[in-house]
């Protein structure tokens, strides 16, 4: 991998660990379309709202995985049974909740962050900044998301940590 200065064999983990992300997002993304779809209740036009920001955002990132792999001189997974076969990230039934769906979005979150962790590690073993970079951002923002989707759950009796942490 000339043009990369990155070595084959240092790259190999960390392609297969995109591979598995980008099999992740996808069904994460198939999965906010199933919830933006099928929401009923109260929460109907908040939800249906935040569920379509989550997977047009969770649709870019798919193409950016994807091109990562291609910018590393490999071919991304493609095939939908191959994305079911090793997502860790599962499918579920459309009759849920509005606050089984956020719960169930805020678990997806775990299992990406999680992955997004792995695919760091085996990045700074190759040296893959443009990896390392890409992804980090990826955790920023889902973070983010997490922490929102995590306080639209709360009850409005719930506070956060009493203390202020000061040096």
């Amino acid at each position: 991998m000339s043009y990369l200065n990155m070595q084959d064999e240092k790259l190999l983990p960390v392609v297969v660990e995109l591979n598995t992300l980008l099999a992740d997002y996808h069904i994460y993304y198939q999965k906010l379309r199933n919830f933006h779809w099928n929401i009923l209740g109260k929460n109907f036009f908040d939800l249906h709202v935040k569920f379509e920001e989550l997977y047009t955002d969770a649709r870019l990132k798919i193409d950016e995985i994807a091109e990562r792999i291609l910018t590393l001189r490999y071919h991304p997974m493609s095939n939908l049974s191959d994305y079911l076969e090793i997502s860790k990230v599962k499918e579920v039934p459309h009759s849920k909740s509005d606050s089984e769906m956020v719960n169930e979005i805020i678990k997806d979150h775990k299992i990406l962050l999680h992955q997004m962790a792995t695919v760091i590690d085996k990045a700074n073993y190759a040296s893959d900044e443009g990896t390392i970079d890409l992804i980090g951002a990826y955790i920023r923002e889902l973070e983010k998301a997490s922490w929102m989707l995590d306080a639209w759950a709360k009850n409005t009796s719930d506070h956060l940590k009493n203390t202020v942490v000061k040096h």
